[in-house]
């Protein structure tokens, strides 16, 4: 449409017309042809422009056979005839123009991803979604991108490696009076874009110094063994959430997603005493354990034992308790029968304590009244020849050693003296 209204008013930019830059009429050579067809020349190209601006406000020259002048309005011989109603027409296209390309300037795309905040005259109006937008061109409104899905990274107590370490940063007190060096990272998005860029200034640095002042009430709260060693995530966990509280109060825009714990360390000046305090506390850990151990082997052991020996003596105990029931109980059984036949009890209760006695001795000194003179009886060697004597007749084969006649005579003598004298005690004290 713009083509054709510049058609319609006799103003051509385009290349593709056969007159562009090869000049007017006039410009053919003496014997009335074209040059030759080449490429424009820039000057002529300018002065055909000019040329036609010239006209397109009024600025039009005589035609030469017209005798009016051209247009027969101007007969002062400059060859100039101002024409208002053609200025007009030209200002207004051009202004046509100028505000199409105005309003054109405020169309802009905003990525997946991202969100388009407004300003109307330099104030937050609205945020656009991601696609084709529109605003008022400026200086009206403006616009600005931001990226809210970005995940973003700050570091606090190093730069880029842990090895570049920024110790104005990194080292903290403990709740224990200790000094730590600390590295960390922080990683955050956008949650509210319009909060992000009008709220706070240099919002990057205002992250890092929440970052660190977070971390540093969280380690001013734990001891240093604690933060050194198994709190570490809790470390983590307590810094994210005091973070997040920080930065909503600051109305930042900002979503904390993790902190992530990169170096916990002592001071590099102490490191090395550091390095045997730990060593001396794993060794003290290694006696306890040690110990521990050896007291859960002897212990059981030892209180196994005791429960052994308290049950053997209490078994013991009800042994004895049962057997002197049982003696007492017998006793008096003997003492009723004994009411009955003192003679014949008293000479059974003899015998049977002698068969005792002798059932374990295995050697009898006999002394002889009336003499100087002890027997002895080997009694064990007795026995033994009386079984090999037995083991004898059972096999004819063998030999069978023949017994002292002395041994002989006394074993069979001494159980007769033995019952005689026996008798004879019981008679006198019957006869008393």
């Amino acid at each position: 449409m713009l083509v054709s209204l510049l058609k319609k008013f006799g103003l051509k930019f385009s290349l593709n017309d056969p007159r562009w830059g090869r000049g007017s009429d006039d410009n053919k050579n003496q014997n009335g042809k074209r040059p030759n067809d080449g490429p424009p020349d820039l000057d002529q190209l300018w002065r055909d422009f000019n040329q036609r601006l010239g006209n397109l406000f009024g600025n039009r020259k005589n035609g030469g056979g017209n005798g009016n002048g051209g247009n027969g309005g101007n007969t002062d011989g400059t060859g100039f005839k101002p024409d208002m109603r053609g200025a007009g027409i030209g200002a207004g296209v051009i202004a046509v123009i100028v505000a199409f390309l105005w309003l054109v300037s405020g169309f802009f795309i905003v990525q997946e991803g991202q969100t388009g905040v407004v300003l109307t005259f330099g104030k937050y109006s609205h945020m656009t979604p991601a696609g084709f937008n529109w605003r008022w061109p400026t200086p009206i409104q403006s616009h600005e991108i931001v990226n809210v899905s970005q995940v973003r990274t700050v570091e606090v107590g190093y730069r880029g490696s842990i090895k570049n370490k920024q110790h104005q940063e990194s080292l903290m007190l403990t709740e224990d009076e200790n000094i730590i060096d600390i590295q960390f990272a922080v990683q955050y998005t956008l949650k509210n874009a319009s909060d992000w860029v009008f709220n706070n200034r240099e919002q990057g640095e205002m992250v890092k110094q929440v970052a660190e002042t977070a971390i540093r009430e969280v380690v001013g709260r734990s001891k240093m063994d604690f933060v050194l060693y198994e709190g570490r995530e809790k470390i983590a966990f307590d810094t994210s959430q005091l973070m997040q509280q920080i930065v909503d109060r600051y109305k930042a825009g900002v979503q904390i997603t993790n902190v992530t714990m990169q170096g916990v360390q002592p001071p590099e000046q102490v490191q090395a005493s550091f390095d045997d305090a730990v060593k001396a506390g794993q060794d003290r850990e290694r006696q306890k354990n040690e110990g521990q151990a050896y007291a859960n082997d002897v212990i059981p052991r030892a209180r196994g034992a005791a429960s052994r020996l308290m049950e053997e003596s209490e078994a013991y105990r009800s042994s004895v308790t049962a057997n002197a029931q049982g003696e007492a109980s017998r006793f008096k059984q003997v003492l009723v029968e004994y009411q009955k036949a003192p003679a014949v009890t008293r000479d059974r209760m003899y015998l049977e304590t002698m068969q005792k006695i002798f059932s374990s001795t295995t050697k009898v000194m006999v002394d002889a009244k009336g003499s100087n003179n002890l027997i002895y009886l080997p009694l064990d060697k007795l026995i033994s020849q009386t079984a090999a004597g037995t083991a004898a007749a059972t096999a004819p084969s063998a030999t069978t050693p023949a017994l002292p006649s002395d041994s002989v005579a006394l074993e069979t003598q001494l159980p007769q003296d033995s019952r005689t004298r026996d008798s004879r005690t019981s008679r006198d004290r019957e006869s008393r």
